[in-house]
């Protein structure tokens, strides 16, 4: 059993934050893989169902972005799971909008959510990490998580969420390479060609120098021997 937790605050007021892209996560894998409905349960919102032959549990926390753990922690003992049965879905600042990255344990790097979680459950979970860029200034960050996607970025968010969600079996299993290709197609799919190939130009003919036959001689045999010796 896998447990998939996306990061956000509740509520309408925060739905479309950049900090919620978590939730928005789960929300669209519950959705295109046939989940059951969400139910309030761990201070959260939980959904179960199946990723390929995997049963996973998906939970959003209702506790605010930095008490996430609390919720997090509740749930993975409920299941008698391990963090290494944890992955979380969350905004990450250090990525370009529309980048996708997986990554095994390590810091929170600051992020209020991870820090959380790292306090009740240790750090050795599977993250998602998602880009929604940086402002570019430090003091500007909490306006700028808590502030929605600008309408210029829903072509890239679809793509992207629909890319993780076709990923999301893979995900499960613990394939993360085969989960980062479903996204690259969403997000950058091959190109086709339907220019077609250019006939190859035929070289030009050499034009040949032409030849001028000579002037038919209509002189007389008396007048060319006297021509001859002339």
């Amino acid at each position: 059993m896998q447990i998939f937790v996306g990061l956000g605050n509740p509520g309408a007021k925060y739905a479309n934050n950049r900090h919620n892209i978590g939730f928005m996560a789960l929300d669209r894998i519950a959705a295109d893989h046939g989940f059951a409905p969400w139910r309030g349960k761990f201070q959260g919102k939980v959904s179960e169902g199946r990723l390929g032959g995997e049963k996973v549990i998906l939970l959003k926390p209702e506790t605010f972005m930095n008490l996430s753990g609390q919720s997090v922690g509740e749930a993975l003992r409920f299941y008698k799971a391990t963090v290494e049965d944890l992955t979380v879905f969350h905004d990450e600042l250090d990525l370009a909008p529309g980048k996708c990255r997986v990554k095994q344990g390590g810091g929170h790097a600051g992020h209020n959510g991870l820090r959380s979680i790292h306090q009740h459950v240790g750090e050795a979970y599977a993250r998602v990490r998602i880009g929604i860029g940086h402002p570019g200034r430090k003091e500007a960050v909490a306006g700028y998580v808590l502030h929605d996607f600008p309408k210029a970025d829903e072509n890239w968010i679809d793509d992207l969420l629909r890319g993780m969600s076709d990923g999301a079996p893979d995900l499960a299993k613990g394939d993360s390479g085969r989960f980062m290709n479903a996204v690259a197609l969403r997000v950058a799919p091959p190109r086709s060609s339907n220019t077609a190939a250019k006939p190859a130009k035929t070289p030009a003919k050499i034009k040949e120098p032409q030849t001028q036959e000579p002037a038919e001689d209509t002189r007389s045999p008396l007048q060319k021997l006297k021509d001859k010796f002339s």
